[in-house]
């Protein structure tokens, strides 16, 4: 069991992690024709905004309620009333998000109460639901905000099981898969194959893979999210056969939705690792009552033969993860099973997980301590997201990008790091960076007796005669 080492100084120096309030309008964006309001000033949505376009390098509609100096002081409810009239007025979305950031937070500013004045203000905005979710920037971390929004979705709009007609198992192909922050849109992507390949229907919330997967449609603009979980299908989880949970941060919603819906459950820290892939296959094959499709038997036999092939190159290699909880756990847990020994682990909040990490310290803070550990345990390679790109720079270190933000690489949010494939790609790009370092083969030997290469004698007989003819003696 790993030990949580908490931050002792007053500041952050090279801060590691993404707010909870941009968690939380993350979520928001996997849902059809939603849209997030940050309650805050125009700077914090746009610095958010900005991470989320270098990120993804698509047009991402977030809103503001624009809070300025008056309404810091005086009272910013007007801000939020005003601000969710205006979105359902011209846009009618079929979901609007609300978090808060820490000027709303600090200030004080009641956002239940300020929509509760709205619903009474605008009665004929009612069909529209605005899901309020308090998220301040000094608490938490971008996974904690995206599961809190997780659960104000689930609290708001989940029907309890009997009222709205659902009956657990009445769809006995459809399949509710909750998903933590940590997966990506690629990950999404390669999650719901899987589930497919079982004859399942998945019904994933919330649904990046559609939303912000990278592709291009045939409209020129948008204000709301286009792709994405339904809102509507929110009505259905009830009906599911089975949940699959993926991520210890989505415990929480996972037990409301257990307790809305009746709906059985399995859950799984992260879905990285053989052993871990296993236990989702073995998860679905038993909701499907189906076998293992050979495709996936395939994949599973290439990964083994992956694990061959990286052992001598990974095996008593030493690791540097900065992570949030989440990704942090299923990297570590990972290159445990290689034999990597993670020598810093670092986490911008704290989380049950850490615990589990194969760690003999977590430390909660930011870059500095990462940099400072990787020194001291003598890290040959750094897992982390582009913030750390100096960190490695000045280290030396070759540095695997993951996580949020990734704004120096392109494709980072297409990255596939789950399943059987994607685990093995993983194996292989940090493979080839240890190679790099001239660390993965043994070199030949050649012996001091040994009869030198006709080469290498010409070469000698040549400087000879040089140092010869320099020194003006013929033959």
């Amino acid at each position: 069991m790993a030990e949580i080492v908490k931050r002792k100084k007053a500041l952050s120096v090279n801060p590691l992690k993404a707010s909870s309030t941009i968690g939380a309008a993350l979520a928001f964006l996997g849902f059809h024709r939603s849209i997030p309001m940050l309650h805050g000033s125009q700077g914090c949505t746009a610095f958010g905004k900005v991470f989320f376009v270098r990120h993804f390098r698509e047009p991402v509609p977030l809103q503001t309620s624009a809070m300025d100096q008056v309404s810091s002081v005086m009272g910013s409810e007007d801000n939020v009333v005003q601000g969710v009239k205006t979105l359902c007025e011209k846009s009618a979305p079929d979901m609007i998000g609300v978090p808060t950031t820490g000027l709303a937070e600090t200030q004080g500013s009641d956002i239940n109460m300020a929509l509760h004045q709205f619903r009474e203000k605008y009665p004929q905005f009612d069909a529209i639901p605005v899901i309020p979710v308090s998220t301040p920037d000094f608490t938490g971390c971008l996974e904690s905000g995206f599961a809190l929004a997780l659960q104000g979705i689930i609290d708001s709009l989940v029907p309890e099981a009997g009222v709205a007609g659902t009956r657990p198992g009445r769809r006995p192909r459809q399949v509710t898969v909750v998903v933590g922050a940590s997966l990506t849109p690629g990950d999404l992507e390669t999650l719901k194959e899987m589930v497919e390949a079982f004859g399942l229907r998945p019904v994933v919330i919330p649904d990046l893979s559609d939303s912000l997967d990278g592709h291009l449609t045939a409209e020129e603009f948008s204000p709301l999210t286009i792709g994405g979980t339904p809102v509507s299908e929110l009505q259905t989880l009830g009906d599911s056969v089975a949940t699959l949970v993926v991520g210890a941060s989505m415990n929480k919603a996972a037990d409301l939705l257990h307790e809305r819906t009746g709906v059985p459950d399995y859950r799984f820290d992260h879905l990285m690792g053989l052993e871990a892939v296993d236990a989702f296959v073995a998860a679905l094959a038993e909701i499907s009552d189906e076998s293992v499709p050979p495709r996936l038997e395939r994949q599973r036999a290439q990964l083994q033969d992956a694990m061959l092939d990286t052992h001598f190159m990974l095996g008593m290699s030493r690791v540097g993860i900065a992570a949030d909880p989440d990704l942090l756990n299923a990297f570590s847990q990972m290159l445990h099973g290689m034999g990597v020994s993670t020598v810093a682990a670092v986490a911008p909040a704290n989380a049950r997980i850490l615990k589990k990490l194969p760690a003999e310290t977590v430390r909660l803070g930011d870059l500095e301590e990462l940099e400072k550990d990787c020194v001291a345990g003598d890290a040959e390679f750094i897992i982390s997201n582009s913030h750390a790109a100096d960190t490695a720079h000045r280290l030396g270190l070759p540095l695997l990008r993951a996580g949020f933000p990734q704004y120096d690489l392109l494709g980072g949010y297409q990255r596939v790091w789950i399943g059987y494939q994607g685990t093995r790609a993983t194996l292989f790009d940090l493979a080839n960076m240890l190679m790099s370092l001239e660390r993965g083969e043994i070199h030949p030997y050649h012996s001091i007796y040994a009869q030198k290469p006709p080469q290498e004698k010409t070469e000698e007989s040549h400087g000879i005669a040089k140092t010869f003819e320099d020194s003006g003696l013929r033959h």
